[in-house]
Protein backbone atom coordinates (compact mmCIF):
# COMPACT_ATOMS: atom_id res chain seq x y z
CA UNK A 1 0.00 0.00 0.00
CA UNK A 2 2.92 2.61 0.50
CA UNK A 3 4.37 1.50 -2.89
CA UNK A 4 1.20 2.78 -4.35
CA UNK A 5 0.92 6.05 -2.37
CA UNK A 6 4.52 7.11 -3.34
CA UNK A 7 3.98 6.15 -6.86
CA UNK A 8 1.08 8.21 -6.84
CA UNK A 9 2.79 10.71 -5.24
CA UNK A 10 5.60 10.77 -7.67
CA UNK A 11 3.00 10.67 -10.40
CA UNK A 12 1.39 13.87 -8.89
CA UNK A 13 5.01 15.37 -9.22
CA UNK A 14 7.35 14.37 -11.18
CA UNK A 15 5.62 12.59 -14.20
CA UNK A 16 2.71 14.14 -14.75
CA UNK A 17 4.63 17.43 -14.99
CA UNK A 18 6.35 16.54 -18.02
CA UNK A 19 3.50 15.13 -19.44
CA UNK A 20 2.91 16.55 -23.23
CA UNK A 21 0.51 19.30 -23.31
CA UNK A 22 -1.78 19.31 -26.50
CA UNK A 23 -3.28 21.04 -28.09
CA UNK A 24 -7.20 20.63 -29.84
CA UNK A 25 -8.30 22.54 -32.71
CA UNK A 26 -10.23 22.54 -35.57
CA UNK A 27 -9.03 21.57 -39.20
CA UNK A 28 -10.03 22.03 -42.62
CA UNK A 29 -8.29 23.14 -45.79
CA UNK A 30 -9.46 25.61 -48.42
CA UNK A 31 -12.86 24.34 -47.78
CA UNK A 32 -15.57 26.34 -49.05
CA UNK A 33 -18.83 25.81 -46.87
CA UNK A 34 -22.38 27.14 -45.46
CA UNK A 35 -21.01 26.75 -42.29
CA UNK A 36 -17.10 27.97 -40.73
CA UNK A 37 -16.47 24.17 -40.41
CA UNK A 38 -16.31 23.63 -36.49
CA UNK A 39 -18.41 20.98 -36.19
CA UNK A 40 -16.72 17.40 -34.10
CA UNK A 41 -15.71 16.12 -37.35
CA UNK A 42 -13.24 18.82 -37.66
CA UNK A 43 -11.30 18.60 -34.22
CA UNK A 44 -7.78 17.44 -34.42
CA UNK A 45 -5.26 16.97 -31.99
CA UNK A 46 -2.20 19.12 -32.63
CA UNK A 47 1.45 18.36 -31.98
CA UNK A 48 2.01 18.37 -28.85
CA UNK A 49 4.73 21.12 -27.51
CA UNK A 50 5.00 21.90 -30.93
CA UNK A 51 1.47 23.56 -32.29
CA UNK A 52 0.29 25.20 -29.04
CA UNK A 53 -2.03 27.73 -30.75
CA UNK A 54 -4.73 27.28 -33.65
CA UNK A 55 -5.16 29.16 -36.52
CA UNK A 56 -8.09 30.59 -38.68
CA UNK A 57 -8.63 31.95 -42.12
CA UNK A 58 -10.93 33.94 -43.51
CA UNK A 59 -11.27 34.66 -46.90
CA UNK A 60 -13.95 36.16 -48.66
CA UNK A 61 -14.04 35.25 -52.58
CA UNK A 62 -16.38 36.02 -55.57
CA UNK A 63 -18.38 32.96 -55.22
CA UNK A 64 -18.40 32.82 -50.93
CA UNK A 65 -16.01 32.42 -47.83
CA UNK A 66 -13.50 29.87 -47.80
CA UNK A 67 -11.92 28.75 -44.07
CA UNK A 68 -8.92 27.33 -43.36
CA UNK A 69 -8.31 25.94 -39.75
CA UNK A 70 -5.31 24.26 -38.65
CA UNK A 71 -2.97 23.96 -35.38
CA UNK A 72 -0.34 26.19 -35.50
CA UNK A 73 2.75 27.67 -33.07
CA UNK A 74 1.26 30.57 -31.57
CA UNK A 75 4.71 32.93 -32.89
CA UNK A 76 4.94 32.13 -36.28
CA UNK A 77 0.57 32.49 -36.69
CA UNK A 78 1.40 35.89 -34.83
CA UNK A 79 3.68 36.82 -37.64
CA UNK A 80 1.57 35.51 -40.64
CA UNK A 81 -1.42 37.28 -39.56
CA UNK A 82 0.67 40.62 -38.86
CA UNK A 83 1.56 40.08 -42.83
CA UNK A 84 -1.90 39.71 -43.40
CA UNK A 85 -3.03 42.42 -41.87
CA UNK A 86 -3.06 45.19 -44.54
CA UNK A 87 -5.50 42.58 -46.16
CA UNK A 88 -8.37 42.04 -43.92
CA UNK A 89 -11.02 43.84 -44.47
CA UNK A 90 -13.90 41.70 -43.10
CA UNK A 91 -16.85 41.61 -46.08
CA UNK A 92 -15.20 42.38 -49.47
CA UNK A 93 -14.42 40.36 -52.11
CA UNK A 94 -10.13 39.61 -51.98
CA UNK A 95 -10.30 40.11 -48.16
CA UNK A 96 -7.41 37.58 -45.98
CA UNK A 97 -7.92 37.62 -42.42
CA UNK A 98 -5.77 35.51 -40.27
CA UNK A 99 -6.42 34.85 -36.53
CA UNK A 100 -4.24 33.73 -33.62
CA UNK A 101 -5.54 32.03 -30.49
CA UNK A 102 -4.07 29.35 -27.75
CA UNK A 103 -7.03 28.16 -26.12
CA UNK A 104 -8.15 24.64 -26.90
CA UNK A 105 -10.85 25.06 -29.68
CA UNK A 106 -10.70 28.61 -29.71
CA UNK A 107 -11.09 28.88 -33.94
CA UNK A 108 -14.27 27.44 -33.98
CA UNK A 109 -17.24 29.74 -33.75
CA UNK A 110 -17.86 33.03 -31.97
CA UNK A 111 -19.20 32.74 -28.75
CA UNK A 112 -22.64 34.59 -28.56
CA UNK A 113 -22.20 38.07 -27.71
CA UNK A 114 -23.53 38.20 -23.88
CA UNK A 115 -25.24 41.80 -23.24
CA UNK A 116 -24.19 43.39 -20.37
CA UNK A 117 -27.23 45.31 -20.05
CA UNK A 118 -29.56 44.81 -17.18
CA UNK A 119 -32.85 42.64 -18.14
CA UNK A 120 -35.25 45.26 -16.16
CA UNK A 121 -34.54 48.85 -16.39
CA UNK A 122 -32.71 49.94 -13.43
CA UNK A 123 -35.71 51.31 -10.27
CA UNK A 124 -35.56 54.96 -9.92
CA UNK A 125 -34.46 56.31 -6.78
CA UNK A 126 -38.23 57.33 -5.69
CA UNK A 127 -39.62 53.83 -6.36
CA UNK A 128 -36.97 52.86 -3.72
CA UNK A 129 -37.96 55.23 -1.83
CA UNK A 130 -41.38 54.37 -1.60
CA UNK A 131 -40.70 50.08 -1.48
CA UNK A 132 -38.79 51.52 2.13
CA UNK A 133 -41.49 53.57 3.30
CA UNK A 134 -43.97 50.65 2.87
CA UNK A 135 -41.65 48.12 4.33
CA UNK A 136 -41.46 50.49 7.19
CA UNK A 137 -45.00 51.13 7.53
CA UNK A 138 -45.94 47.30 7.35
CA UNK A 139 -43.70 46.54 10.61
CA UNK A 140 -45.53 46.11 14.16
Amino acid sequence: MQSFVLLASLCGYVLCSVWPYQMQCYHCEETLLDNDCSAPKFIVNCTANIQNACQKEVIVGENGVTYRKACASFSTCLIVSAGYQSFCVPGRVGSVCISCCNTPLCNGPRPPRISLAPSHPPTSPTGLLLIVTVSMATLP
